[in-house]
């Protein structure tokens, strides 16, 4: 794994404000107690060691959301598990209805995302394995259809599907899917923990790669608008080698000019950014826009992405999770001067030592400044053996957004569920108790689910927004939400998967702060159609259709 040995930068002053929300692991009293599978103890194979990601949803449009987990295996034998669909019961309970929705297929199963790729108002999934990716069409009656092979999206041979995400590339109101792929891995050809020098860490044996293992490509889907999907990577670009271990994925309008982009995680490797040209091809920019290396030109262990605009300038800044002995970045959006990372100005330079994995850009406090949310844990169990700072087992990382661009260390009073210790890996943001604030899911490896409850004492104000597309496709990925609150613009996404190979609720949380209202809400629509809503009342979810603005 890259790493570039940094040390902890000095913990800024503290702003001496306090912090109004705490968090809970009430996961084991709503039902969540079936272990999420991922390898041995001890990992022979890198496989093992990358867990999976975990989705919100509403996936039968009652209001309440709904929880997706992808499952993993094991070498050993052993019964096999399948990835879990739990119903929310709308009283601070889930319902496991994995068996009853159709939830059937095994495996290494790495990441979730969520759209209507049919546009029949019912949210479908699609999960990425080490094997065969799998589409499950929603039927609307709580029940899914494997319709992998029919969408053409069966291939032959084992591949390593990780991020993935559905996005109108060529907006014609269907979504597309890109899928990005690790690494090639075939058992019988990689060598055993300690073999060479890409399979020790710190001196001690332990699983090899991903260097030194041959890369995968990535490929983009067409959706035909009938149900089906064609290959259009190497027509698009998109399939061009690129020699990275792609991880987090994230597609989104990252340079403004009405064309989703995409942008890989790559691990330790360059990671890449596919500039869209508007006529169905990619380019690949990440150098020229700064977001392939890090500040001083290295290769990172990306992990997972965040979306958001964390300093209320109105531009999409994006942060980055690494390997141990590195910080993560915060790119800070420059508009045409692409992106500058920003982490160690902002503060999140005081703890290198921890494994990141997932990164949530949420405002958990309500205070219309969107916080950031780590989730960690190591990849090598050998660890707590060794004389260092680092373990297996972390807590999760809390930073409060100060504004003016600068974070603030929360993690020590943000509750027990923020310091609990895990070795984890997907996270996802939603408010499960539909009480006005960004409650976590997150995925602890061979142990059962977190999901922290977030008690709010602020007594700030709030806006969900749910939106409807008809021009553009129904759920409206892609789509970008600018609420005015006085002087701030506060400005979301809505996203197919994001964090490490996770999914956040797909109705926008905007905390308002002491506002009763928005002024304005405006949406740009991926089908490049803008509206706005004036004089929109807090403290409600609001469900925007496309074409009923002004």
């Amino acid at each position: 794994m890259a790493s570039r040995g940094a040390v902890a930068a000095p913990k800024p002053k503290a702003s001496g404000k306090a912090f109004p929300v705490s968090f809970t692991d009430v996961a084991i009293a709503a039902g969540l107690r079936q272990p999420l599978v991922s390898g041995g103890v001890r990992s022979k194979y890198v496989v093992e060691a990358m867990g999976t990601g975990v989705g919100f949803l509403d996936s039968d449009n009652d209001g309440w959301v709904d929880i997706f987990l992808v499952n993993g295996s094991r070498f050993e034998a052993g019964p096999k598990a399948t990835s879990l669909l739990y119903r929310n019961k709308g009283d601070g309970t889930f319902l496991d209805v994995t068996k009853k929705a159709g939830i059937t297929k095994t495996g290494w199963g790495q990441s979730v995302a969520v759209a209507d790729y049919d546009n029949d108002g019912a949210a479908d999934l699609f999960v990425t394995y080490w094997g065969q990716n799998v589409l499950y069409r929603n039927r609307g009656d709580g029940t899914f259809a494997d319709v992998t092979a029919q969408a053409g999206l069966q291939h032959e041979g084992a591949r390593w599907g990780s991020g993935a995400s559905f996005f109108d590339y060529d907006r014609d109101g269907d979504v597309d899917l890109f899928v990005a792929n690790y690494l090639t891995l075939e058992l019988e050809k990689t060598a055993p923990p300690g073999k060479d020098s890409t399979c020790r860490w710190l001196g001690v044996p332990v699983f090899c790669g991903p260097r030194g293992l041959p890369f995968a490509g990535n490929f983009l889907y067409r959706n035909n608008g009938d149900g089906t999907f064609t290959d259009v990577s190497d027509a698009s670009g998109i399939g061009a080698a690129q020699k990275t271990y792609a991880l987090g994925v994230l597609a989104a309008d990252l340079d403004g000019d009405a064309w989703p982009d995409l942008y890989v995680a790559c691990d330790s490797t360059r990671s890449l950014f596919y500039h869209n040209n508007g006529d169905g091809t990619f380019v690949e920019r990440g150098t020229y826009i700064g977001l392939a290396y890090d500040d001083n030109g290295m290769e990172q262990a990306g992990m997972g992405l965040a979306l958001g605009d964390y300093d209320g300038d109105g531009l999409l800044d994006i942060a980055k999770t690494n390997f141990a002995d590195d910080y993560p970045n915060l790119y800070h959006n420059r508009g045409k001067g692409g992106y500058m990372d920003r982490a160690l100005q902002a503060g999140l330079g005081i703890h290198p030592q921890y494994v990141l994995w997932s990164a949530l850009f949420a405002d958990f406090d309500n205070d219309a400044w969107p916080d950031l949310f780590f989730s960690a844990g190591h990849v090598f169990s050998e660890v707590d053996a060794l004389q260092t700072v680092q373990r297996y087992r972390n807590p999760r990382l809390l930073y409060r957004n100060l504004g003016g661009g600068k974070f603030e260390d929360v993690g020590p009073v943000a509750g027990p569920g923020i310091a609990a210790m895990h070795s984890s890996r997907g996270a996802a943001a939603g408010d499960f108790d539909n009480d006005g604030d960004e409650d976590l899911l997150i995925m602890n490896r061979n142990a059962p689910v977190s999901l922290l409850r977030n008690d709010n004492r602020s007594g700030h104000h709030w806006l969900k927004v749910k939106l409807v597309g008809t021009k553009s496709n129904r759920m409206a990925i892609g789509a970008q939400v600018r609420v005015r609150v006085g002087e701030r613009v506060l400005t979301n996404v809505v996203l197919s998967q994001s964090g490490y190979y996770s999914v956040n609720d797909a109705r926008l949380h905007f905390g308002l702060g002491s506002a009763a209202l928005a002024e304005t809400v405006e949406v740009r629509w991926p089908s490049g159609a803008s509206e706005t809503w004036r004089k929109v009342k807090a403290d409600q979810v609001v469900e925007l259709k496309e074409g009923a603005g002004q």
